[in-house]
């Protein structure tokens, strides 16, 4: 066999290319997932089906609770919550998920008793205002001590808290100026899909992030290209939002629940709505797939949301969020391997 050092030299150049190009596909978008917790540890089982639709990223969630949206106090990290909602169990998922290469955002959020929304969260007295402030820093705070330790690559300070945000601007720019002083890595917010033009504080963080329920459609079944046309106006604005901070989106949130008149209300987690269009989730999914993923002023974003024991999970007559064993999915999937 003759060698030919220019063929192999041309080869390995080749071969580094691909391999350069392989490493830059893997890291251009964050193609996540909303990973809910659970009552158990999880291991490679639970993880696998993250890699097999290509994520790059899970969000973890550690829950705070109030009783009401005028209570000044929240409760977290107690013996009582599910195992993946306690420093505990965020220590032990983002050890297994790490161990796949998959990056972590932490997004401490608060549920109201009784699924009040937390844009709603508004204080009665200035009293109570600084009493809810120091619980809620003491939250924040010890989430972002948890981020630090997990070696988060994102760390989200806040989900959709429209009134709290307005009424008390000074002391989120107080409270990030804490968390930076604890946690070293990327900051976000996630604003609801209605708030972010008003919040005041994005030239603080790493990215402009949103909860990205838009109406897309007011159409039982709608199509692809229906949705699209839909999502110029938003894409618009969202753009122009990021232009004006010099910041990248990233959908914080974002999903389709598999119903009828999915893209009407995108937000709408109704118990009460029964029926099942796996269609209409997969469209409104691709639709925004097309919209942003190529953009490069668009980061990627967190699919909600995804169960850790994915052979129950979702299905063909599942109508909830979740696009796992549904078609979705397989478009979540082809859409992460090309990003």
């Amino acid at each position: 066999m003759t060698f030919r050092p220019m063929k192999w030299i041309r080869f390995l150049v080749l071969l580094l290319l691909c391999s350069m190009q392989s490493c830059n596909t893997q890291s251009t978008k964050i193609n996540g997932v909303s990973f809910v917790a659970s009552r158990e540890p999880i291991t490679k089982v639970h993880t696998q089906p993250l890699v097999n639709i290509n994520a790059s990223f899970a969000a973890l969630m550690p829950f705070g609770f109030m009783g009401s949206s005028n209570e000044p106090k929240i409760k977290f990290n107690g013996e009582r919550q599910w195992f993946g909602e306690t420093d505990k169990g965020i220590k032990q998922y983002a050890e297994i998920l790490k161990a796949e290469k998959i990056k972590i955002m932490l997004k401490p959020q608060i549920w109201i008793r009784g699924g009040t929304f937390t844009g709603f969260i508004e204080m009665t007295s200035e009293a109570d205002w600084k009493l809810f402030e120091e619980s809620y820093s003491k939250f924040i705070l010890s989430n972002a001590q948890l981020a630090e330790a997990i070696n988060a690559e994102l760390f989200c300070i806040g989900t959709e808290l429209e009134r709290f945000v307005k009424h008390r601007p000074k002391f989120w720019s107080q409270l990030i100026s804490d968390v930076k002083q604890i946690y070293k890595g990327k900051l976000t917010y996630a604003s609801n899909w209605n708030e972010f033009k008003q919040t005041p504080f994005w030239e603080q963080l790493d990215y402009i992030g949103i909860d990205a329920y838009f109406p897309v459609s007011d159409s039982k079944a709608p199509s692809v290209k229906a949705c699209k046309m839909a999502w110029e106006k938003h894409k618009e604005e969202i753009l122009n939002i990021a232009n004006t901070n010099n910041k990248p989106i990233l959908f914080t949130e974002y999903g389709y629940r598999s119903v009828d008149y999915a893209g009407k209300a995108p937000w709408n987690s109704d118990r009460g709505i029964t029926e099942v269009n796996l269609e209409a989730q997969a469209n409104a999914t691709q639709a925004l797939f097309d919209m942003f993923w190529h953009e490069d002023w668009f980061a990627g974003g967190f699919v909600w949301k995804w169960h850790h024991n994915h052979q129950r999970a979702g299905g063909e007559n599942n109508n909830r969020f979740t696009p796992q064993n549904k078609p979705a999915e397989i478009i979540i999937k082809k859409q992460y391997g090309q990003n």
